[in-house]
């Protein structure tokens, strides 16, 4: 065999080891990735197996402790409403017409008999036609009665007539003069609304009736106004109110109103000045009940005592917190650590924490509760802890 052919031989066997080596290093690789997946896939399994097993497991709940305690109790209601003016007047006119003047705005002060519009009069044509009549009337009696008068004037100087005669025609003429004042000043009301000699009591002049604040005035120049009687309450001028007497007005449930005493203190709130409250006195307590909502409720009214420093305004909602019962210096624990079982109440007691909480269920009696705090009556004693809501 010549060189050559040993050389090619040579490579052949080369390239057939090369080509198996490549082959099993193939192989091999395969294999491990084979076996490195099976190995974290039998990892996950047991992981899962594990979080599942300690989840199954149950665990030591713990809870909070609250200790029995000697405190106030103060059970209170709240009683929703609004400030209102104790004297409010609707100021109304005596006559019909139209505003011809407004003198007054909501918010100015006014005082008793101070003049807040002016009405003039529309006449009724009736009414003014048969004034009218009555003047030309009193007009031609007194002409003729005037006439009559100094014929007898005449008369009686020449002693013709009696003195009776005289004086009784001398009557009538005065009486024709009245008549005729009399007819004028009923034409110049029916179209004025007025008289000369009765300006300072007239009825088209709107005045205030009381010293206070105007509270509104509905009307403007150019309305017509009703006059107030028997048949209708005649149009509203304004709204005049002494605002240095303000009183609550509100309502409180039935289930509690039995608990209320007309003189108790109240302690009111206004939702338009937060964090400020104003003492009051529980003045009234409705005798009869109105439903609102579809419960019976009964109406109340406070008397508030405001600083000169601070301006309540007419209207604002407020509310009314009063003492219902009251229980000093008893054992209290939160109402939250009460449970319920039919008719009884009951707590858990804690006795020992050397291997986890322990507790003593106790049936108690409660007393008087604020909504956070409830009195114990029997059942614990001070300084006792009870169980109450599970930590976090």
């Amino acid at each position: 065999m010549s060189d050559g052919q040993l050389r090619m031989n040579n490579q052949d066997n080369q390239t057939k080891v090369l080509t198996n080596l490549k082959t099993q290093k193939t192989n091999y690789m395969k294999k491990f990735i084979r076996i490195g997946i099976m190995v974290v896939i039998a990892l996950l399994f047991l992981g899962t197996f594990v979080f599942l097993y300690q989840k199954s497991q149950p665990k030591d709940v713990e809870y909070n402790l609250s200790k029995v305690v000697k405190s106030d109790i103060i059970q209170t209601t709240v009683a929703t409403g609004k400030i209102e003016p104790r004297d409010e007047v609707q100021i109304k006119p005596q006559i019909s017409g139209i505003i011809s003047e407004v003198y007054k705005e909501a918010g100015e002060n006014v005082k008793k008999g101070e003049v807040i519009a002016k009405v003039k009069v529309i006449p009724e044509l009736g009414q003014l036609n048969s004034a009218e009549s009555r003047v030309r009337l009193a007009e031609m009696n007194g002409r003729q009665a005037e006439i009559d008068l100094e014929r007898m004037e005449k008369l009686y100087e020449k002693k013709l007539v009696s003195t009776e005669e005289y004086e009784k025609t001398l009557l009538t003429t005065k009486q024709a003069r009245e008549e005729i004042q009399a007819a004028k000043d009923n034409l110049e009301i029916i179209k004025e609304g007025i008289t000369k000699n009765s300006a300072s009591f007239s009825s088209t002049l709107i005045r205030s009736t009381i010293d206070g604040l105007i509270l509104d005035v509905p009307i403007k120049v150019g309305n017509s106004v009703i006059m107030s009687n028997t048949f209708n309450d005649g149009t509203t001028i304004a709204t005049v109110a002494d605002m240095s007497d303000l009183i609550f007005r509100g309502n409180v449930d039935e289930t509690e109103v039995g608990k209320i005493a007309v003189g108790i203190p109240v302690k009111i709130t206004l939702g338009a000045l937060q964090n400020m409250s104003f003492s009051a006195t529980l003045e009234y307590i409705s005798p009869k009940s109105v439903e609102n909502n579809g419960a019976n409720q009964f109406e109340i009214k406070a008397a508030i005592t405001v600083p000169d420093s601070v301006t309540i305004r007419s209207g604002y909602s407020a509310n009314a917190e009063m003492e219902l019962q009251r229980a000093n210096n008893v054992l209290s624990i939160p109402e939250s650590a009460l449970e319920f079982k039919g008719d009884s109440t009951f707590v858990f007691l804690f006795t020992d924490s050397v291997s986890g909480q322990k507790f003593e269920r106790k049936t108690v009696t409660t007393g008087v509760s604020d909504g956070i705090n409830v009195e114990v009556k029997s059942g614990l004693k001070e300084n006792d802890f009870v169980r109450g809501l599970k930590k976090e």
